[in-house]
């Protein structure tokens, strides 16, 4: 009875381990794309914007976080009175605008030309909106920036910033102004395989 048991549990031991084998008729398909393509640490199954360039920070998918902008800035430049004629030695102020641009290609410009009030209303408004033209010409013809991305406006003396009408009022309500708006698809925080999915709102 002894012998049979023995015999018994050495089947049985054998029978279990032969169940423990696992055999691969067929090799396992990779479902997802788990390659990084553009090396922006986001595999291509989860990859919304192809290209990103290396170093640039990104969210989960791939992509930058887009912010606002809105800047404006006064351009330091002296016209000669009753003038809208831009001297070169004040290119170098209009070139900061045409490098802003050229950094964010999504961005438009503004270009806000004001008067001092002396003379007529009428005659500060083309003196105006000549200087303001004058900016967006040099931006175009000297720096190559589209037209397309640019308008000028005058104001004649609507916006004064010195309402005391004294020759340094004067100076000063004399100006042109450049407003930049657009949007800077650069992100905040690089993405990083800790980060979790925001809910979609």
């Amino acid at each position: 009875m002894k012998t049979f048991i023995f015999i018994l549990s050495i089947a049985l031991l054998g029978g279990c381990s032969s169940h423990d084998i696992v055999t691969m008729d067929e090799p396992t398909n990779q479902i997802h794309d788990l390659n990084d393509l553009d090396t922006d640490g986001v595999i291509v199954a989860r990859e919304r914007c192809n290209d990103t360039v290396l170093g640039a920070t990104i969210d989960n998918y791939g992509c930058g976080k887009v912010s606002a902008i809105n800047e404006r800035s006064e351009l330091k430049i002296l016209f000669a009175n009753d003038s809208y004629y831009i001297d070169p030695q004040y290119y170098d102020q209009i070139e900061v605008i045409a490098t802003f641009m050229t950094d964010y290609p999504n961005t438009v410009v503004t270009i806000e030309g004001h008067c001092s009030k002396t003379g007529s209303y009428d005659h500060n408004l083309t003196l105006s909106q000549n200087r303001a033209n004058a900016v967006t010409t040099t931006l175009t013809e000297q720096f190559g920036i589209n037209p397309d991305r640019l308008t000028a406006i005058g104001y004649s003396f609507d916006r004064p910033v010195d309402m005391s009408e004294t020759s340094i009022a004067h100076t000063r309500n004399r100006r042109v102004i450049a407003e930049v708006t657009g949007e800077d698809t650069t992100a905040d925080m690089k993405w990083h395989i800790y980060t979790v999915d925001e809910e979609v709102k």
